[in-house]
C-alpha cells in the first residue's frame, strides 16, 4: 500500500507538472506582450544591433582644419591625414569660430588646429603642436580622429629625426627612429572593432533580460487576473511548489533552448563574429546559464505586482550589467562592492564564460570558475524560487479560506433572515 501510495503521488506530481507546463505555454501564446519578449525581441533585436555595428570600425570621419601656418609642413600634415582611411578633411575654416559653427551643425566630428608658428618652431629645432578637438559623444569617431593625428605626427617626427641623425644607411636610419620594433596584432578581434569585442556580451545579456522580462510580465498578468492578487491560482494542480517551479521551468527552457541557439550560435556566424568555441563547451555553458536565468526570473517575479513593473526594474539595469560583466570595462577597475553586486546576476558569469570560449577559443577547463558559479546560482535561485512559491501557495490558501468563511457566514445570515 505504501508503494502504491508513493507511485500514485509520483504520477500525480508528473501529471500536475505537465499540466502547469501546458497551461503556462497556453497563457504565453495568448499574451502578446510576453510573446514580444520571448520570440520577437530575441530574434529581431540581435539582428538589428549586429547589422548596425557590422562595419566594426568607422571610416572617413569628417574633420575641419584650421590652418593658420599655411606652410609646406602644415599642408603635408593635412594631406597625410586626408590620405588615411579613418579621416576625411571635409572643410577648411579660417578661424576657430567657423570651425565651432561647423561642429555645432554636426557637419564634422573633429577639428585640427595648426598654429601659425607650426613650421617656424620646427625650423628652430623646437617642439611644435597640433591641437585636436573632438566630439566626445561618440567614442569611435573620437578614436579615429585622434589616432590618425597621432599616427601622422609620429611619422613626420620619424622623418625629421632621420634627417637630423646624419646616418648613412637605411638600416641605421631604422634603428635611429625605432630601436625596438613592436607590432599590434589583435588576437581575438581581428578587425579591432566594436562588434567583435562587445556584441557577444550583448547577445548573452539579451538572453537574460528578455527571459526575466517575459517571466515578470507573465507573473504580473497572473496577479492582475487573480481576484486576490495572488501569483498562484486556486486550482488542485497548483498545490505543490516543486510542481509549479518545474512546470514553468520546462515551458521557459523549451523556448529558450531555441532562442539561446539562435543568439549564441547562429547570429555570430551570420555577422562573422569570432566563433572559436566547440559545440560541447558552449552547450555545457548554456544549460546552467539558461536555468540560472529562469530561476532568477521566477524569483524576481514575486515582487512584480503589475505587468509594467518588470519593465521599470530590468530595463534600467541592462547597461550597468554590461559594464559590470567586465566585457566593456576592465574587471580590475570595478570597485569591490560592485563586483559583489554583479555576482548576483547570471549574466556576469555567463558573459565571461561565453566570450572566453567562443571569442577566445578557450575550453571548459578555462572557464571552470564561471561554470561552477553558474551551477551555484542554479541551485541558489531554484531554492529561492521554491521558497517564493511555497509562500505564494500559503497566501492563496489563506485567501481561499477567508473567502470560504465569508461565504459561510453570509449563508448563515441569509438563513437567519429567512427564519
Amino acid at each position: 500500500m505504501k508503494k502504491d501510495g508513493l507511485f500514485k503521488l509520483i504520477v500525480e506530481g508528473l501529471y500536475d507538472t505537465c499540466y502547469i507546463w501546458r497551461e503556462e505555454l497556453r497563457q504565453l501564446l495568448k499574451d502578446e506582450g510576453v510573446l514580444i519578449f520571448f520570440i520577437i525581441v530575441p530574434i529581431a533585436y540581435p539582428l538589428l544591433y549586429s547589422w548596425i555595428y557590422n562595419n566594426e570600425v568607422v571610416r572617413e570621419v569628417p574633420v575641419v582644419v584650421v590652418d593658420n601656418a599655411h606652410s609646406h609642413m602644415s599642408r603635408d600634415f593635412i594631406r597625410r591625414c586626408d590620405a588615411s582611411p579613418d579621416v576625411k578633411i571635409a572643410y577648411y575654416a579660417s578661424d576657430m569660430d567657423e570651425a565651432k559653427m561647423l561642429m555645432g551643425k554636426e557637419l564634422v566630428e573633429a577639428v585640427y588646429y595648426i598654429p601659425s608658428d607650426f613650421q617656424s618652431r620646427l625650423n628652430r629645432m623646437e617642439q611644435s603642436t597640433v591641437s585636436v578637438f573632438c566630439d566626445m559623444s561618440m567614442m569611435l569617431t573620437y578614436k579615429a580622429a585622434y589616432m590618425t593625428a597621432m599616427a601622422v605626427s609620429q611619422e613626420m617626427n620619424s622623418e625629421i629625426q632621420i634627417k637630423l641623425s646624419g646616418k648613412y644607411t637605411k638600416r641605421e636610419e631604422e634603428l635611429q627612429v625605432q630601436p625596438l620594433a613592436a607590432g599590434d596584432v589583435p588576437i581575438f578581434s581581428p578587425a579591432g572593432g566594436y562588434g567583435s569585442g562587445v556584441l557577444p556580451a550583448v547577445l548573452m545579456l539579451i538572453l537574460q533580460q528578455t527571459l526575466v522580462l517575459g517571466i515578470g510580465m507573465s507573473a504580473g498578468t497572473a496577479r492582475e487576473s487573480n481576484r486576490f492578487r495572488d501569483l498562484v491560482p486556486i486550482q488542485k494542480h497548483y498545490h505543490g511548489m516543486f510542481r509549479i517551479v518545474f512546470g514553468k521551468t520546462l515551458c521557459y527552457f523549451m523556448i529558450y533552448a531555441l532562442m539561446g541557439t539562435w543568439l549564441t550560435v547562429v547570429v555570430p556566424r551570420i555577422f562573422h563574429f569570432p566563433c572559436l568555441g566547440h559545440w560541447d563547451d558552449l552547450l555545457a555553458i548554456m544549460i546552467p546559464y539558461i536555468l540560472a536565468c529562469i530561476f532568477f526570473g521566477i524569483t524576481m517575479s514575486c515582487i512584480v505586482r503589475y505587468r509594467e513593473n518588470v519593465m521599470l526594474l530590468m530595463v534600467f539595469v541592462s547597461v550597468p550589467l554590461l559594464f559590470l560583466s567586465g566585457a566593456s570595462w576592465p574587471q580590475s577597475s570595478i570597485p569591490g562592492i560592485w563586483r559583489g553586486v554583479s555576482w548576483l546576476f547570471p549574466s556576469t558569469f555567463g558573459i565571461r564564460a561565453y566570450i572566453r570560449t567562443n571569442s577566445m577559443g578557450g575550453t571548459l577547463s578555462d572557464v571552470l570558475t564561471e561554470y561552477r558559479a553558474l551551477w551555484l546560482q542554479v541551485l541558489c535561485y531554484f531554492f529561492v524560487a521554491c521558497v517564493v512559491y511555497r509562500y505564494q501557495i500559503q497566501q492563496a490558501r489563506h485567501h481561499a479560506l477567508e473567502r470560504l468563511e465569508f461565504l459561510k457566514n453570509k449563508r448563515k445570515g441569509n438563513i437567519k433572515a429567512n427564519s
